[in-house]
């Protein structure tokens, strides 16, 4: 085992300085990472105190559900790590009390390890029975702030599937934005120039605060959100004042907000329509390197289809409204991911939340690499000649 790793599985089974571990995704040309048998996307790993004494925590998440493990310290818990560290994850991203530690595996199998100091101290929760999986607990002053938790800490019932939105979309953060500074695609923030994150269409900024109360305890964050509505923006920059967060807020449409610096990371969650297209186009003009965007309603596209001719044999894809309007959404998001894809970005498009909380649960994650994706552009123009649409995020980034 290389320095850099041994460095890293020091710190992962150092009982008293660990808060949290984190193995991502997975290396260049290698099988997906197998934990007990199942192919998983990630691996979570936190020292818990048991009854029966103290005990690593091992949680693996497959394509559906997160399996839990506990693991007694000594030579249980070191062989757990030591089977995860031989797994083909691409990244790893552990945070110690003292400080934070990146490893990214390259596509070589070189490990390539990054360190940075905290600047404050961090609490350590070893509590079992803590809200699981919880990133943001219910007592969480922001939470408070905004009204999604009582007075006493607990979240109100009709507040729920907020907060559940709220902890999806910080999960999907949290991993996003660690794999991404792990493999050097978004720079690594220090107290002096921190990671700026633009959230376009923020309304009351639930996210916005949320992200900023999640992120802050790991790596320095300034927060802006951008919305049209003056109303918003003073209630916004109240909270934030409140809870003594470093944050501001623009009155302004997406597409003409004026911001001081480029956005390392722009979110734009449940922007209606076109207002998507038009964060897409500012996240790519800034150069944004990592982008989350949530849609909303997709108007547009499913307007131009009601006139357009359907391609044989796909004429009852749009015959029926209903029909016409599902695959109309997902027409929307193929355009808009390939055109990512052809400016330079890394895509996936992913579950938001549960479906059965939200029909609106398609989130498209873009990460900048600056290397156009192969066959993007053929692969776009061939549908707008199939379908015979015009998408909105096309017109901009062509100054149509």
């Amino acid at each position: 085992m290389g320095d850099e790793l041994d460095r890293l599985r020091s710190s992962v089974l150092d009982a008293d300085g660990l808060v949290r571990a984190l193995a991502t995704g997975r290396r260049k040309g290698r099988p997906a990472p197998v934990v007990g048998g199942r192919e998983v996307r990630r691996v979570e790993l936190r020292v818990v105190d048991l009854k029966a004494g103290r005990h690593l925590q091992v949680v693996s998440y497959d394509a559906t559900q997160a399996h839990t493990t506990n693991h007694r310290l000594g030579e249980d818990a070191e062989a757990a790590v030591d089977a995860l560290l031989a797994q083909p994850f691409a990244n790893w991203h552990v945070d110690t009390t003292a400080e934070t530690l990146q490893l990214r595996v390259t596509k070589k199998g070189v490990p390539l390890l990054h360190t940075s100091g905290r600047a404050g101290t961090v609490e350590v929760s070893r509590e079992h029975d803590r809200a699981k999986d919880r990133l943001l607990p219910e007592d969480d002053p922001v939470l408070v702030a905004l009204g999604i938790s009582d007075a006493h800490g607990r979240v109100k019932p009709t507040r729920q599937a907020k907060y559940r939105q709220v902890e999806e979309f910080l999960r999907l953060l949290d991993a996003s934005l660690g794999e991404a500074i792990a493999q050097g695609q978004v720079r690594t923030p220090d107290a002096g120039d921190p990671l700026r994150i633009v959230d376009l269409g923020c309304g009351n900024a639930y996210l916005t605060f949320a992200a900023h109360a999640f992120l802050s305890r790991r790596l320095p964050v300034r927060m802006t959100g951008v919305d049209v509505k003056q109303q918003s923006a003073d209630h916004n920059s109240r909270v934030a004042a409140s809870l003594g967060i470093d944050a501001d807020f623009v009155v302004g449409s997406i597409a003409d907000a004026q911001l001081d610096r480029a956005p390392d990371v722009v979110l734009a969650l449940h922007a209606c329509d076109t207002a998507t297209d038009d964060a897409l186009d500012r996240a790519v003009g800034w150069g944004a390197s990592l982008v989350l965007a949530a849609p909303c309603c997709h108007h547009d596209i499913a307007a131009q289809l009601r006139t357009a001719e359907a391609p044989e044999p796909y004429a009852m894809l749009t015959r029926h409204g209903i029909l016409r309007e599902r695959f109309a959404d997902t027409l929307t998001d193929a355009l808009r991911a390939s055109l990512l894809r052809r400016e330079g970005y890394r895509v996936d498009v992913v579950e938001f939340v549960e479906s059965a909380h939200t029909p609106r649960n398609t989130l498209i994650r873009a990460v900048r690499t600056g290397a156009p994706g192969a066959d993007a552009a053929r692969e776009y123009d061939d549908l707008l000649a199939t379908w015979g649409v015009r998408p909105r995020l096309g017109e901009l980034l062509d100054g149509a």
